[in-house]
């Protein structure tokens, strides 16, 4: 009776002890994470001029990292442009910006510090080149611009890269045809409002806020520059086959362009990072950028145009690993 009294206390005693291993993994595996573990941290993006539209971009892109990456703490930083922005990735200054298919090219054929570890984490929107002058100008085309006070951008930006090749594009020397003013966007109209400038190039998304003030203050004009342009673009020098010939549409900018089309010239603008961006990270971010487009297109119309399918294009840059398994889960 002894034997069978001590094999019924085993038996309850193994229950019990089954059942408290039971318990302990339910609540390992309740308490303890498995699989990749949220991103956190900080990051810094570097924008654009304070009135462009990298910097409202990256103001609203912001937000919605707020809400899809609550641990990551995203500081911008105001930059002259593309160029710029390169440069502060390569040394570590930003984590993550935004630049021109052009200024990437030439970044990289240059090969100036870090070029071979930038990597695409998404393609945006295209850029338009607007040459913007007052209505009254006789300036009809590129070639026009000879003798003439003109805002290139300023040095760091990707303005100033293709603004250099289209005037050489229409027969002018930057530095000895014309008079090259170094200004950005949020100083390159009131410049013209003042008499200061006779024309003014700029390179962004429709409608640019500064120059849609702009025509509501004066009126002005936005010249054509067409296909033959084009072509001569692309053969100024080293990374012109980014470019192509565009127009911008007829409501663009009421005001200046009295109901008419403009034929110009487009670039398209990549997400850039480096190959040291952590790749939950990078995933994560690349998301809220698709998923955001339509809240962050309401009140940027260029991110309206930012499109999963052709996203994933970020050429000359290869996608970034964390991108490209974002992609992937995507994919039909």
């Amino acid at each position: 009776m002894l034997t069978a009294l001590a094999r019924a206390a085993r038996h309850r005693l193994l229950q019990v002890s089954a059942a408290l291993l039971v318990v302990c993994g339910l609540l390992v595996w309740w308490l303890v994470p498995f699989g990749p573990s949220a991103p956190s941290g900080r990051v810094t993006v570097s924008t654009g001029v304070p009135t462009g539209v990298y910097q409202r971009y990256g103001e609203l892109l912001r937000q919605a990292l707020a809400t899809d990456l609550p641990d990551v703490s995203i500081t911008l930083k105001n930059s002259e442009g593309s160029q710029q922005n390169l440069a502060r990735l390569a040394s570590g200054e930003a984590d993550f910006t935004i630049a021109t298919a052009d200024a990437v090219a030439q970044y990289q054929h240059d090969r100036k510090p870090g070029f071979d570890r930038l990597r695409g984490s998404a393609r945006l929107y295209d850029d338009y080149v607007q040459l913007v002058v007052p209505k009254t100008s006789p300036v009809r085309s590129v070639a026009d611009l000879r003798g003439l006070r003109v805002g290139v951008g300023q040095e760091g930006s990707g303005v100033r890269l293709i603004a250099d090749r289209v005037l050489a594009a229409g027969g002018l020397a930057p530095g000895a045809d014309i008079k090259p003013v170094s200004a950005g966007i949020d100083t390159m109209p009131g410049l013209l409002e003042r008499g200061e400038l006779d024309a003014f190039f700029w390179s962004g998304g429709l409608p640019t806020q500064a120059v849609q003030a702009l025509s509501e203050r004066l009126p002005v004009r936005l010249v054509s520059m067409d296909t033959a342009l084009v072509d001569k673009l692309h053969d100024v020098g080293e990374s012109t086959r980014h470019y192509r010939s565009a127009v911008i549409p007829a409501d663009a900018y009421k005001r200046a362009q009295d109901g008419q089309p403009v034929e110009t010239v487009a670039v398209a603008n990549l997400l850039v990072t480096t190959d040291t961006a952590d790749s939950a990270l990078v995933e994560g971010l690349t998301r809220t950028v698709i998923r955001s487009r339509d809240r962050i297109g309401g009140q940027v119309h260029p991110a309206q145009l930012v499109d999963l399918r052709t996203a994933i294009y970020t050429e000359p840059l290869s996608l970034h690993e964390g991108a490209r398994r974002y992609y992937r889960s995507v994919k039909p």
